[in-house]
């Protein structure tokens, strides 16, 4: 079977830096199982594994655009401190949830405080970086109903929405 819309596909993924340093992989744990064309993954990667099967291996390079998207400066901002009631310890590296301007949730990342002003950046961390993927299509199989009306595959023990 060959991985197209509505399929549920399995991988084993390792993603470099092109430093080579590893940024996350899934080898010695479980597959990433993701439903296709459901902006479940990056979709420079979706787009490389359309048309592969089970047992393709491929290495992909991902562009900013097709990743994470491009590094905007205009996503780093200067909150007051008191933005983060409740927090005793607030140190630069922390990532907290915040409402987007959409109404979104986002992760916004603690870049650094200055007295009473905090710098925050809600880019994502691996934004404006080229992506390279080693993979293996461990699986491919059709969605469920379930699956495609909530947008994401199901695992064993499946779950309530």
């Amino acid at each position: 079977m060959s991985i197209a819309a509505d399929k549920v596909v399995s991988i084993e993924y390792t993603l470099t830096a092109d430093d080579g340093e590893v940024l996350d992989t899934s080898v010695g744990d479980e597959p990433l199982v993701y439903l296709h064309g459901a902006d479940n993954i990056v979709p420079g990667l979706e787009q490389a594994l359309e048309g592969k099967s089970t047992g393709d291996e491929l290495t992909v390079v991902v562009e900013p655009e097709d990743g994470y998207g491009d590094y905007l400066a205009e996503l780093v901002s200067s909150v007051p401190r008191d933005m983060f009631e409740g927090v005793d310890e607030l140190e630069p590296g922390m990532e907290f949830h915040a409402e987007a301007p959409d109404g979104e949730s986002q992760i916004v990342v603690v870049q650094q405080i200055d007295g009473d002003e905090v710098i925050i950046d809600a880019n994502h961390p691996l934004a404006g970086q080229r992506l390279n993927f080693a993979v293996k299509v461990v699986d491919v199989r059709d969605a469920t109903e379930d699956e495609l009306a909530h947008g994401h595959p199901h695992g064993d023990d499946d779950h309530d929405h």
